[in-house]
């Protein structure tokens, strides 16, 4: 008996261990993401559920203390991920056998909560960023990693592309790059692929020039870059058209019933984040 009950305690306490990730920077964020999809998926009623992100913060040894206090960028996410998956689920959904080639994916787990929708997904980051996932998402299958800057062209390399339909995501990432870098991303996609429709996250240049991210003070993490809206960027990469311009306020609607006053108010929709659909200038119809 007493036996049985030592096995017992080794393997509780080798579950109990906590995993410490040391990562600073841009990279950061992903941290900080993560943990506010599992919050929210924590609650009695969520407005999303992510279980992998609830599984991994509960093996991460690290202070979230700053992202607790941090409401903006928790609702913020919270908002971006409703509508991020809505609006990727009704592409899988008109586009049978869809690429996705998920940018600056940190720890996204969106590849789980769309599953069986694409015929492959990309998870690609830098190879910091990759190893910490590898650490705790073992992706096989339709889904793979590449270790990459996005600003690096040889990433496409390692793409099994014949001409299928290809939805870029770019989720969190652009507020923190230069234009030059965001034009670099662009006419990477341009080049490689002959369908292409991009789903990219921006910050109004008001919000990137005077606001500051409290879940990451203290990292290197700044914003940086921030454009007006869709026909803005497009002057920017004249090889893309804007389609449409979707303001993180539709998607704090859901779960802030003040946003369906405060979304109305022009100046509101103009300041918040964005989700601008870029599509390939050689695309049909376009």
């Amino acid at each position: 008996m007493i036996e049985h009950s030592i096995c017992y305690d080794e393997r509780k306490s080798e579950m109990d261990k906590k995993e410490k990730i040391s990562v600073s920077g841009v990279p950061e964020t992903m941290l900080q993401t993560m943990y506010a999809r599992a919050k929210e998926s924590e609650k009695e009623h969520p407005y999303i559920y992510d279980k992998a992100a609830v599984e991994i913060v509960s093996r991460l040894d690290y202070d979230f203390s700053n992202a607790d206090k941090d409401i903006m960028m928790s609702s913020g996410v919270i908002a971006r991920t409703i509508l991020l998956d809505g609006m990727v689920e009704e592409f899988l959904s008109s586009h049978p056998g869809t690429i996705v080639v998920n940018i600056a994916c940190g720890m996204d787990t969106r590849c789980y909560r769309v599953k069986g929708q694409y015929k492959y997904w990309y998870n690609i980051d830098l190879p910091e960023t990759i190893e910490i996932r590898n650490r705790f998402l073992k992706e096989d299958g339709p889904v793979f990693q590449i270790a990459k800057s996005a600003t690096d062209a040889s990433y496409t390399e390692e793409i099994c592309y014949h001409d299928e339909p290809v939805l870029v995501v770019v989720e969190g990432l652009t507020m923190y790059l230069q234009e030059e870098d965001v034009k670099q991303i662009f006419h990477i996609v341009y080049e490689k692929f002959e369908k292409a429709t991009v789903f990219v996250e921006t910050m109004s240049p008001f919000v990137s020039a005077h606001v500051k991210e409290k879940s990451i003070q203290g990292s290197q993490a700044k914003f940086t870059w921030g454009v007006k809206n869709g026909k803005e960027l497009q002057k920017l990469i004249p090889e893309f058209t804007n389609q449409k311009d979707v303001s993180l306020t539709e998607g704090m609607k859901v779960f802030s019933p003040a946003y369906k006053v405060l979304g109305k108010i022009p100046f509101i929709r103009n300041l918040s984040n964005k989700i601008l659909v870029m599509e390939k200038k050689n695309m049909p119809g376009n």
